[in-house]
């Protein structure tokens, strides 16, 4: 799992051994079973996670007091509340488990430690945060005026991974529909 971090960030070719072995150190493994929490919206948010296996979700509660899923982030992605992460600001939004998952953490203070240390390591992790963001932003907007339907449709056909292991109900919230109606569309599609 922990070459898996370092194959992503590609720094074999920037940094020493020994120096990729203290940032490995820095990480520490964990694993979280559907449905746990990896962070708690009305907190600041201080910890990094790396998905190597399963994916996780960013969820809010509406007005109504439901859930609202924001976006999956799945393996070889960074996750965090970045407003809350980057500017140490209380989070509206919560981290879940969408599946079983083991992700590689980092406390925020750690980070910037080796921030001071590599900057060749916030260089690569920067890129990879930005790049996730991208893809949130295209993906999300790829299901604009469609209507739910549609926008099923595009999910799998854009997201099958996702669309295969993760609860229904998340996927419904997701795409801005009821359970019930997204298991009418399933049933007709």
């Amino acid at each position: 799992m922990d070459n898996q971090l370092l194959h992503h960030l590609q720094l074999g070719k920037l940094l020493s051994e020994s120096d990729l072995a203290i940032i490995l150190d820095t990480f520490e493994q964990r694993t979280y079973k559907e449905g746990a929490t990896l962070f708690q919206s009305a907190h600041i948010c201080r910890q990094l996670f790396f998905v190597c296996k399963g994916i996780l979700r960013i969820l809010a509660q509406n007005e109504n007091g439901n859930e609202v899923t924001h976006y999956f982030i799945g393996e070889n992605r960074f996750c965090t509340i970045l407003n809350s992460f980057i500017n140490q600001v209380v989070a509206h939004e919560t981290i879940q488990a969408a599946c079983d998952a083991e992700v590689l953490c980092i406390d925020r203070a750690a980070l910037m430690d080796l921030y001071g240390k590599y900057p060749a390591l916030k260089t690569a992790i920067d890129q990879s945060i930005q790049k996730t963001l991208l893809e949130k932003i295209n993906t999300r907007n790829a299901y604009l005026g469609y209507d739910s339907s549609e926008r099923y449709r595009l999910f799998v056909e854009r997201q099958p991974d996702i669309a295969r292991r993760v609860p229904l109900g998340d996927i419904a919230s997701y795409l801005g529909i009821t359970p019930q109606s997204l298991s009418r569309i399933r049933r007709k599609q």
